[in-house]
């Protein structure tokens, strides 16, 4: 473990945060057992009534850890445990970690992590009166958001698993199957290549209007129209894409809305450059779109962060003043929605490197036709 005054171990992302806590003025961290904790510690604690938190300075850290788990977290961390019982409760731990973190002092800022539970945040808020507090995203966030050579490697292999069960979707279209038969064979292909599905929507004809419809018991017909959106985790990290489709003939107009959608987002990829704000790569793709006459059938931003989060800053929106650096991943994401005919988004996820946006699916944006 940590010993007193020792500093936090080298090129570790505890090291790393404890850099960027100076840096931005923050003199105390607490994380829930959320994401967050996760991708510092690969710590992910049960999370229920009993307060779990990590609690750090720029020189010390420990963990408030109920005592029944405490053996089971162990091997995850060399960091101390100031554990409690149910009959004591974590009041005096939770003091006794705050003293050694040196959280007790005056004129302090503290991050708190955003996806706490409110009781255990009020927790550690009534026990530091008067303390400044913040979120984390200036601290555990900004560091999330910038991916290393593994994590840009882990999300390139879960995008390669998520093309291929995009195919086993197109693969399994016909007149007749219903939206839950595609999606349980987009399902089979996830498992089969070892990754977690954690999303499927699939969409005909006008269900693909609704940005989030939920896959159902509709049947496709011939002539039809197919948006599929899938995502799952592949040792932890997770990917996101939208693709679609017809089965005969394309409906009216459908291979004309594809082609202004591909164009948004071949402006908004044009536009994901290393110190570009998030808001002008949501203006670019939305341009695109507008200049179509199409300007209020895309209803919602253009992306979302990716990374140990399926969304997590930055986020693609109008209202994002997010600065993209190297690093960045995030998804591109435009669409177009037609009420009772179809619905279009294409949707990739890139990385920012060499200052530019790449594309870590391998798969086309083109019409998949199946035949009918």
């Amino acid at each position: 473990m940590i010993a007193p005054g020792e500093a936090f171990p080298v090129n570790s992302r505890l090291a790393r945060l404890a850099a960027r806590m100076e840096k931005v003025g923050t003199d105390i961290v607490v994380i829930g057992p959320s994401s967050h904790m996760q991708w510092l510690l690969g710590l992910s604690p049960h999370g229920d009534e009993r307060p779990v938190m990590l609690i750090m300075s720029a020189r010390r850290a420990g963990i408030l850890m109920p005592a029944l788990n405490a053996d089971s977290s162990r091997v995850k961390t060399s960091l101390p445990f100031f554990t409690w019982t149910d009959e004591e409760g974590p009041h005096d731990a939770l003091n006794a970690l705050l003293e050694d973190v040196g959280a007790k002092r005056c004129g302090l800022t503290m991050a708190i992590d955003e996806s706490m539970r409110a009781d255990h945040a009020l927790l550690v808020l009534d026990a530091l009166p008067g303390i400044r507090r913040t979120f984390a995203a200036n601290t555990v966030g900004a560091l999330r958001a910038v991916k290393d050579a593994a994590e840009y490697a882990a999300l390139v292999a879960s995008a390669c698993v998520n093309d291929a069960a995009m195919r086993a979707g197109f693969a399994a279209l016909a007149v007749g199957v219903s939206e839950l038969d595609v999606a349980d064979a987009i399902r089979q292909a996830f498992i089969e290549h070892g990754a977690h599905p954690e999303f499927i929507s699939v969409c005909f004809d006008g269900n693909g209007a609704f940005p989030h419809h939920y896959t159902g018991h509709s049947r496709l017909a011939p002539n039809g129209a197919v948006l599929i959106d899938i995502g799952a985790r592949l040792d932890w990290y997770p990917s996101d894409m939208t693709r679609v489709a017809t089965i005969g003939a394309a409906p009216r107009g459908f291979m004309d809305v594809h082609a202004v959608v591909d164009r948004a987002v071949r402006a908004a990829l044009d536009a994901a450059v290393a110190g570009a704000r998030a808001r002008d790569v949501d203006r670019a793709a939305r341009a695109v779109i507008e200049a179509a006459g199409y300007g209020p059938n895309f209803s919602h931003r253009t992306g979302h962060g990716m990374g140990f989060d399926l969304h997590e800053p930055p986020y693609i929106a109008a209202t994002s003043d997010a600065v993209l650096t190297e690093g960045n991943v995030f998804s591109i994401e435009p669409g177009i929605y037609l009420p009772d005919r179809f619905g279009i988004r294409l949707e990739e996820i890139v990385i920012i490197r060499n200052g530019r946006a790449e594309i870590l699916s391998s798969l086309p944006r083109t019409v998949h036709e199946a035949k009918s």
